[in-house]
């Protein structure tokens, strides 16, 4: 009985769980949770251009090579996901201001930031909460379609306003439906 009341705790927990931050108020995907809710939105943070400010969501075509008769060396411009880093707390570019992969069982929100580089006219994001003490039970799962000129963050939560049930965690982060980064981490008792 008490290896299936840690699941149910954290499915009811599930409840109260949300999404994520986006900085351009484009829509967010939701996916049902163990809630059945939909998520909360998610945070896109691209920094602006030198001398000349971009919207977060502007994707910007690579300009035509130049005809000069010689092949055009590709320049590496493939969106990718550069570093996925926890925390609970972030600034204003949506960035982990405290890096950490141990909570105590207290606390509020975790954020998941996903630092990307490259440009993307449209890629999806997805991050997966898992309670790894629960045989790998889903918490959450969030998926955001990103637009992107260059280096940007994009911040993903899951909150809880109860304790969280001690136990090893992790989340995944998938790029177009493909896993890239994840990160374990521990709650327990402050």
């Amino acid at each position: 009985m008490y290896r299936l009341a840690h699941p149910l705790v954290l499915c009811c927990a599930g409840l109260l769980l949300c999404g994520c931050h986006h900085h351009d108020g484009s829509p967010v995907e939701p996916i049902a949770n163990a809630s059945g809710k939909a998520p909360a939105a998610v945070h896109t943070n691209q920094p602006a251009a030198a001398n000349h400010a971009t919207p977060a969501t502007a994707a910007t075509v690579p300009a035509p090579a130049a005809s000069t008769g010689k092949a055009a060396i590709p320049s590496d411009n493939a969106f990718r996901v550069a570093t996925l880093t926890l925390g609970s707390a972030i600034d204003t570019g949506y960035a982990v201001t405290a890096p950490a992969t141990r909570f105590a069982d207290d606390t509020p929100v975790i954020y998941a930031s996903v630092a990307t580089t490259g440009r993307t006219a449209g890629a999806t994001l997805e991050a997966r909460w898992r309670y790894l003490e629960g045989q790998g039970v889903l918490v959450n799962e969030l998926r955001q379609t990103v637009a992107a000129n260059g280096p940007a963050v994009t911040t993903f939560k899951v909150q809880n306003p109860n304790r969280w049930p001690a136990g090893k965690y992790s989340v995944e982060i998938s790029l177009n439906g493909k896993s890239v980064a994840s990160r374990d981490f521990e709650i327990g008792k402050r």
